[in-house]
């Protein structure tokens, strides 16, 4: 059972700094990727990699309060659908709002589970006490997302994934990794993958 005072601490960090660093990183990634309102970003986050320790040994509640909030209001405002990724002990399973999982196609595989900071992860346990109407995911596929931390969420990406290096690259002394998606390539050495405007000319006349 997760020690609440433990998950519940004060912590040295500077919370609006960490803030101001998930809102530079979630500002890049979006305007990069040329994710748009109606898709879906998929985050992972690791509070003890922002604290500066090993991922999954020092919970905060506190920090993710702070990075959740940041990420989540500037995602928001863009009208596009916030999918935290849960740690390994839920199979990395998604927390969504339940508008997104109807969106999506997805609310006939809508999971039951309640993530807490030692069984799913202090961000995605912000996620389900913060939206109107949270439901679990076991799997999703998402449009772009950031990894903080080292979490991997290539699971619940859309293929193909792309990386995305960014500037703005860490929260707290975790590392940020992006990653933006693109539809398959498909045909072989005769096949073109950008519109021909003069054969669109032609044919449109």
């Amino acid at each position: 059972m997760t020690n609440k005072e433990d998950v519940y601490r004060t912590t040295t960090l500077d919370l609006d700094k960490i803030a101001s660093q998930a809102r530079a990183c979630i500002n890049e990634i979006v305007e990069a990727s040329g994710i748009s309102k109606g898709q879906v970003f998929v985050v992972g986050c690791s509070t003890s990699e922002i604290c500066g320790d090993m991922i999954g040994s020092n919970s905060s509640l506190e920090v993710a309060k702070a990075v959740f909030g940041a990420i989540y209001d500037e995602l928001n405002q863009k009208g596009i659908y916030l999918a935290s990724q849960c740690c390994e002990h839920l199979n990395r399973a998604i927390i969504v709002e339940k508008e997104c999982a109807v969106s999506i196609g997805m609310k006939d595989h809508i999971a039951c589970v309640v993530p807490q900071p030692k069984a799913g992860g202090s961000f995605a346990t912000c996620a389900y006490y913060t939206f109107k109407e949270p439901v679990a995911l076991e799997e999703i596929q998402a449009d772009a997302g950031i990894d903080i931390g080292g979490t991997l969420i290539g699971m619940n990406l859309k293929r193909v994934a792309v990386p995305v290096k960014l500037t703005n690259n860490k929260i707290g002394s975790a590392n940020v990794l992006a990653a933006r998606t693109r539809p398959k390539y498909i045909g072989g050495e005769r096949a073109i993958y950008e519109s021909d405007e003069d054969m669109k000319k032609r044919i449109l006349g």
